[in-house]
């Protein structure tokens, strides 16, 4: 699988930004609630931290058969970033596997931000060729559930360091017979 350059992405009310270093002072207050790391672990970080990360981020995977795709969420009508979507993209025996993931920060929540900004980014990734699409979500983490399931992804009974392994493959493959996780 070639490496894979995010663009902008849009949806009716949000786009997905390319993230930039620059978005880390907004991105800190966002995701700057406590009670937001409840499932996701670690702890608000200040936003010179989040920059350090953004950097790294941005500069790519050191391994260059592996695309770090990571954007930004903004809600169009209030001009604001609530959120990110990333995926790390590899390649596998199917044409291309993406582990994804997703945060809203807390304010922003309960308004279908996260499924409508992760039903873009799995669009994208299948366009883009990818055939296998993942999350691990907590099982007690109902909210991520409904968001992996109304993107199409499905919980395949297999655990990854305490939390569900949910898929979607695309294209003629079956999901008969996870082996993969």
């Amino acid at each position: 699988m070639e490496n894979l350059e995010p663009g902008a992405v849009r949806t009716d009310r949000l786009t997905l930004l390319p993230l930039r270093a620059a978005h880390a002072e907004e991105m800190a207050a966002v995701l700057g609630d406590p009670d937001l790391h409840g499932f996701i672990g670690g702890t608000p970080l200040t936003p010179q931290a989040l920059r350090t990360r953004y950097e790294r981020l941005v500069a790519g995977s050191p391994d260059p058969a592996v695309s770090w795709c990571n954007w930004v969420i903004r809600l169009d009508a209030a001009g604001c970033l609530t959120g990110t979507v990333q995926a790390t993209v590899s390649a596998d025996d199917r044409g291309g596997l993406a582990e994804i993931a997703w945060v809203v920060g807390t304010p922003w929540q309960r308004r279908g931000i996260a499924t409508e900004a992760t039903r873009a980014l799995v669009s994208w990734l299948t366009t883009a060729g990818v055939r296998t699409v993942v999350a691990h979500i907590h099982p007690d983490h109902t909210a991520s559930a409904a968001v992996a399931a109304a993107a199409g992804l499905t919980p395949t009974g297999q655990w990854h360091d305490g939390e569900v392994r949910w898929r979607l493959t695309t294209g003629s493959e079956s999901t008969a017979g996870d082996n993969d996780g």
